[in-house]
Order: C-alpha cells, then sequence, then structure tokens
C-alpha cells in the first residue's frame, strides 16, 4: 500500500509504517506555503476543540492535494495518483484548547493545568481519493494525569520533550510516567489512530 502523507510528524510515518503502508511525504516547500498552513491553524470564533481540529485537517487536506495537482501537472510519472492522508492532533482542557508551547515557560504552564487532571486528546483524520473526494474520522480520547511536582514537571520539561507537541506532553515518550489512566485511542493519543486509519484507507481505495 502506497500513498502521500501531508505531516512531518515521525510519529505518524512511524505508525503508519506499523500497520504496513507506505508513504511519500508531500509537505509545503517554499515560505508561503509553510506561512499558510500555519495561518490554518487559527482558531477561529465560537469553535469547539472537535470542529477546531476537524476543520484545520480538512483544509490541510485540501492544501496538500492542490500541491500533488501541481506537481502531477508538471511530472506525471513522478507524482502518480494515490490517496491522501493528512491528520492533526489537539488537547483539550475544560474545553479550552492547548496547542504547542512557544516556549519551555509555556510548556510548564501547561503541565501545571494539566497535572491531576483529566483531559481530551482529538485526532482528525482526512484521506482524499485521486479525485479528491475525502474521508474523514476523528478520535477521541481521554487522558489523566497523576499530580505532579513542580520538580517534575521542570525535568520533563528540560528534557526538551515537550516542544513541538500539542499539550506539551509525548504519551509516547518519558510523559508515559504521568499518565494514570487513558480510554481510547493509544495511536490516536501518540497522533494517527490505526484503526479508523485504516478504515479510512480502505474506503479510499489504498
Amino acid at each position: 500500500m502506497m500513498i502521500y502523507l501531508a505531516s512531518q510528524s515521525p510519529r505518524r510515518a512511524e505508525l503508519l509504517q506499523q500497520i504496513g503502508v507506505d508513504f511519500r511525504l508531500l509537505l509545503p516547500q517554499s515560505a508561503a506555503e509553510k506561512q499558510a498552513a500555519e495561518d490554518l491553524e487559527v482558531l477561529l470564533a465560537g469553535e469547539t476543540p472537535a470542529i477546531y481540529v476537524q476543520r484545520v485537517t480538512a483544509l490541510k487536506a485540501q492544501a496538500a492535494y492542490a500541491r500533488w495537482q501541481a506537481q502531477a501537472g508538471q511530472d506525471a510519472a513522478a507524482w502518480p495518483a494515490l490517496p491522501i492522508l493528512c491528520a492533526d492532533t489537539t488537547v483539550a482542557l475544560d474545553g479550552q484548547i492547548l496547542g504547542k508551547p512557544a516556549n519551555n515557560a509555556d510548556a510548564a504552564a501547561m503541565l501545571t493545568r494539566l497535572a491531576g487532571r483529566a483531559h481530551e486528546v482529538l485526532t482528525a483524520v482526512v484521506v482524499l481519493d485521486a479525485q479528491g473526494r475525502q474521508c474523514a474520522s476523528l478520535s477521541r480520547s481521554q487522558v489523566q494525569f497523576k499530580d505532579l511536582s513542580p520538580a517534575e514537571i521542570a525535568a520533563y520539561v528540560a528534557s526538551g520533550e515537550p516542544l513541538g507537541k500539542a499539550g506539551s506532553y509525548g504519551i509516547q515518550g518519558r510523559a508515559a510516567a504521568f499518565v494514570q489512566h487513558m480510554a481510547g485511542s493509544y495511536s490516536g493519543i501518540v497522533g494517527l489512530p490505526l484503526f479508523e486509519t485504516a478504515q479510512l484507507l480502505q474506503q479510499a481505495g489504498a
């Protein structure tokens, strides 16, 4: 099975490989494309975390489809018609989105809020077939963190792991020791719910 992956997340790449899916990356190349991708992540007024993550993922998938069309128009043999997969993950606490931390202080503040609390992790997945038809799914999971001391938070932040991760943690890394309980999809919390993804790829004819 071969697809285009419109995500630079190494975790999503590893998860796809886990279920035997091969892929080619289909990412923004120019500075303008990269800025446009970042602009898609702006939260709109009144959006819930679920609506936000699904909207952003669908828009990113459409942008990736446009990139493929442009590439295929220049060299169809090098860019064959394949399904395109895009995913996005967000963490929500009390209905508020906790995105990627801006810096170490921001990461520490997020982890302090998550300590001893249950929060939600939402991962939206969109697969587009060669005609641009969309299949989509939303994975929702709950994660309960244990109480965290200031020293534990400081040590975790110092590891550098929180940077670049929604909610300032990666469940597949050192933060696994913080998880008292979880319900839902472990792979979805990591960044790509494998059951839902396999179903979408099948629907798209991959």
